[in-house]
């Protein structure tokens, strides 16, 4: 027989049998598509040798009239500000407190005890002290992280031994940066639900603190930005990196300003500060459909009057809104029911709202991003896009996506864009993990889908800070698609990439072949190792359901490595991995089955690949099983 061209259809079909998806690719992990064929993804490295603290699940790039480049980071214990490398602490105070006298008690250890009534800091809250005198002033005039025991007392951890007794003098003050939040997302049951010292033991139930998630967006030079459900700040870029934030309502001139909001946009059109979900006029509790903005060219005047455009409008489909999302003239605007137009109209109306669809969802607020002028977001069970209609997106993988995602833990669920290859990313949690360790990548030139396992909190594309994304992950940030390898720890290890395909016929689907050569066509452009190979294998099959196994005793369907539909799985004769390197013309092998599997693999340092259309020389075999 001739030698036989094995071209597969671009993109990941998982919507049903390996057999019935013959022609494409089945399974995959840190693989692309260009140009309709698979390649490895690229690899990351550290920005800096720097490390932040928290989980960091905000980025935001600007510049200011001095052309400084800025990145803000929001994590659930602090907010930063990224220059050159380094993290500069800019997290607003909540309050500034006189303790009483001798306010440290230690004993002996490095576990001091803080007595201060009425502190209102929870566990892990960050709190630096000043006007500490006598023998330990040098180690206590600092900041400490909090370890909460009760409303009046909390414990610190110093660097060195402070002796048994009180200390501290009659000045001491406490600066006290506004409440942490969560790392994953809450409420959580029982006992070890929240974070430690949340609760009391025995209790049963712990009050945990939400997923922390800051707000950001530049006016002008300057920065507001805010944590979910708390207040907004203001960082002037004329203060410098070592100033911190402060309450937006604090500023001279300011009316009005919501005290509480969930999200906030800077509009480009006549530079408007919008909250949406905030308090009313006057109001302590927030109001999750309402929507107030401050007059045009103003951050902080809030006060509607016949002489500005401050206004609000409150929405009514819906009970809460979720996700906005600035996209060319107009803001999106998701409730958990509906998606809203927000269009600026000027006086009197200032800004009107349209509903585009009803019935629609979105798994979180940041589940929604925009690419080549279309807007994209993950809702509960599909996907959907905005390109002037409200559209369900077609997903190749929707059911291996949301059949095996964490629905307790959406609102960690991100999007993120790689505009160098007309990709969208969406990060997410596995339905057996409470971190982000899985993502599933649209590519909208191609229409196609892949995925894979990744762990990554925040991610912006390549843009104003880098010619490179940058990702946030652990305690770094990180540039991605940087060469080929892992690097995040600062000594490369290899990406394990591999793409399997659907079963398809060697023969005619009803004879055996036996497949005795196969002539692999791989590039190995853009490897670092003067030896790049990856590993080809192929998986015959005597049935359609029977599975890949390598002996000849039938095995349960309960082994992990089956994939039946009935009792007992029919065994195949061989199944044939061989190394293919950077000058491989042809291999012999030695495999017989009905259809057959192909998987393309690399697990080396310096390894980029990209596969063409292999060929494989096939023998008529038979009927026989």
């Amino acid at each position: 027989m001739p030698l036989k061209k094995i071209i597969f259809k671009p993109g990941v079909n998982r919507e049903n049998t390996r057999y019935t998806t013959e022609g494409g690719w089945y399974d995959c992990d840190k693989v692309r598509f260009r140009y309709g064929t698979p390649e490895k993804i690229g690899g990351w490295t550290q920005l800096s040798n720097n490390t932040f603290l928290g989980v960091c699940r905000s980025m935001w790039p600007w510049t200011t009239f001095s052309a400084a480049i800025y990145l803000g980071m929001g994590t659930n214990l602090k907010y930063y500000i990224m220059y050159g490398g380094a993290y500069n602490d800019i997290t607003p105070l909540r309050a500034t407190r006189s303790l009483p006298n001798n306010p440290f008690t230690g004993d002996g250890t490095t576990t001091v005890i803080v007595n201060d009534p009425l502190h209102g800091a929870l566990n892990g809250d960050f709190v630096t002290f000043s006007g500490v005198t006598g023998t330990y002033a040098s180690l206590l005039n600092a900041q400490f992280q909090i370890t909460y025991i009760d409303v009046n007392n909390y414990s610190i951890t110093t660097s060195s031994v402070v002796a048994a007794g009180t200390t501290g003098g009659v000045a001491v003050t406490g600066a006290y940066q506004v409440n942490t939040g969560g790392a994953i997302q809450y409420p959580a049951t029982g006992w070890g639900g929240g974070s430690w010292g949340s609760g009391s033991w025995g209790s049963g139930s712990l009050t945990a603190q939400p997923l922390r998630i800051w707000n950001n967006q530049n006016f002008g030079e300057d920065l507001i930005f805010g944590p979910k459900g708390g207040a907004m700040y203001y960082w002037d870029a004329s203060s410098g990196l070592t100033a911190r934030g402060v309450a937006l309502s604090s500023l001279p001139g300011a009316s009005d300003v919501p005290a509480l909001h969930n999200l906030l946009i800077v509009s480009d059109t006549s530079r408007f500060v919008l909250a949406f979900g905030c308090t009313d006029y006057g109001g302590i509790t927030l109001d999750p459909m309402l929507i107030r903005w401050s007059d045009q060219e103003s951050a902080v005047d809030w006060t509607p009057a016949a002489t500005n455009q401050a206004g609000s409008v409150r929405l009514s489909h819906g009970s809460e809104i979720q996700a906005v999302l600035q996209v060319r003239q107009e803001i999106l605007v998701w409730t958990d029911t509906s998606l809203y137009s927000l269009q600026y109209l000027g006086p009197p109306i200032v800004w009107g709202t349209q509903i585009l669809a009803d019935n629609v969802s979105i798994v979180s607020d940041r589940a929604c991003i925009v690419a080549a002028g279309v807007t994209y977001w993950m809702g509960e069970e599909k996907f959907y896009m905005y390109d002037g209609r409200v559209q369900t997106l077609p997903c190749d993988v929707r059911e291996y996506v949301f059949r095996n995602y964490n629905f307790n833990q959406t609102q960690q669920t991100f999007a993120a864009t790689v505009e160098q290859f007309n990709e969208i990313w969406w990060f997410y949690c596995s339905s057996g993990s409470t971190t982000i360790d899985k993502y599933v990548v649209y590519n909208y030139l191609e229409k196609v889908w892949y995925y894979g396992n990744l762990s990554r909190t925040a991610w912006i594309d390549a843009g104003i800070i880098s010619s490179y994304p940058i990702s946030a992950n652990g305690q770094r940030l990180l540039y991605q698609e940087y060469e080929v390898d892992d690097n995040e720890s600062g000594t490369p290890v290899p990406i394990n990439a591999y793409i399997t395909s659907s079963e398809f016929d060697i023969d005619d689907g009803h004879n055996f072949g036996f497949v005795w050569r196969v002539l692999p066509d791989i590039t190995f452009r853009g490897s670092t190792s003067s030896a790049p190979r990856a590993t080809l294998s192929l998986f015959p099959l005597q049935n359609s359901g029977s599975g890949y196994t390598r002996g000849i005793t039938p095995v349960p369907s309960t082994s992990s490595n089956m994939s039946v539909a009935g009792s007992n799985a029919f065994p195949v004769i061989r199944s044939a991995t061989v190394p293919v390197e950077q000058f491989t013309g042809q291999v012999n092998i030695r495999v017989r089955g009905r259809q057959m599997s192909m998987k393309i693999a690399s697990d080396e340092l310096g390894v980029q690949w990209q596969l063409g259309a292999p060929r494989i020389d096939i023998r008529p075999d038979g009927r026989k099983s």
